[in-house]
């Protein structure tokens, strides 16, 4: 699924990712100042689970986009649910996801409209 061409061609939705990268770094950062012997593995992301069609359904909706949503078949080795157990990020680094998905959807819409405008790939 592509933001900044939201408006311009075919989302393709095979299972999906979603991440806020304000959130990450503040866990990549916090993980590089543990001691040696917190090794990892530690997972980072938001454990709290939804459909990527609601994602891109309302990704569609923020940007104004007259995009249709084609929906493809889960490739046979990705999960059907990403639901990460972030038990040993909080443990370990005092660390949760923030940012909600609007703020950070709003944010990053901002963003890369601000950058098409600077680089004059707008479309209207």
């Amino acid at each position: 699924m592509r933001i900044i061409v939201a408006s311009t061609i075919v989302p393709f939705i095979h299972g999906g990712g979603r991440a806020i990268v304000d959130d990450l770094v503040t866990a990549i950062v916090a993980f590089m100042a543990t001691p040696p012997e917190c090794t990892g593995p530690l997972n980072l992301g938001n454990p709290n689970a939804f459909r990527v069609i609601d994602l891109a359904e309302k990704i569609v909706a923020m940007t104004g986009s007259r995009s249709r949503i084609e929906l493809q078949p889960l490739p046979a080795d990705d999960p059907s649910q990403r639901q990460p157990d972030i038990a040993l990020a909080r443990r370990h680094l005092s660390w949760e996801p923030r940012t909600q998905l609007d703020a950070g959807l709003t944010k990053t819409i901002e963003y890369f409209e601000a950058l098409q405008i600077a680089t004059g790939t707008r479309r209207s």
